[in-house]
């Protein structure tokens, strides 16, 4: 029986560590299964990594979940993707993982996990579109994609807040409680 509490507090740190680093892996992975599915437009994607991002930000909290995103935004395009593709996927992660932590801890009130869900899609193509139209030092790009990628957004920011409320309903049945403190 371990009875000294610095040994019981790094075994639930361990413990969260390693669900962190499953979140991770489950983020990367479906962030290239991504790949294999067609686009409508260039940079509309279903955004799968996404669902893992709402799950990290319900069960563990923003500090955790920007972890996995900014860790996920960098691993995934250097192991399936460009260099360029990190600016992407950092701009647009690290947006919407702020939008939707503001949202689910300030005003949750108001938003549903759905509605959370579809302002961080909404917000990551934005953070994309902000980060293209440096790139290429035009607004234009801005214009031009920002109603197909809204479009898009409310699609699939639904479909992703509703995969995470069902992983989240889930996980909840298991008695899956992070108490880490």
């Amino acid at each position: 029986m371990i009875s000294h509490p610095s040994l019981i507090l790094r075994m639930k740190k361990n413990r969260k560590l390693i669900y962190l680093a499953l979140f991770l892996s489950m983020a990367l992975v479906l962030h290239y299964v991504e790949h294999f599915f067609p686009t409508l437009a260039p940079g509309a994607k279903l955004g799968l990594a996404n669902i893992v991002t709402l799950v990290t930000l319900y069960l563990f909290g923003f500090p955790e979940a920007m972890v996995v995103v900014v860790t996920r935004s960098i691993l995934g395009p250097i192991l399936g993707g460009s260099p360029t593709g990190i600016l992407y996927s950092l701009a647009g992660g690290v947006l919407s993982c702020m939008v939707m932590a503001v949202l689910f801890f300030r005003f949750n009130r108001y938003f549903s996990l759905l509605g959370i869900s579809v302002a961080g899609a909404v917000f990551h193509n934005v953070g994309q579109l902000l980060t293209a139209s440096l790139l290429y030092g035009t607004i234009g790009i801005l214009f031009t994609y920002l109603p197909i990628l809204m479009l898009s957004s409310i699609i699939t920011g639904n479909f992703i807040g509703l995969v995470g409320k069902y992983m989240i309903r889930f996980l909840d049945k298991k008695e899956f409680h992070v108490n880490f403190s």
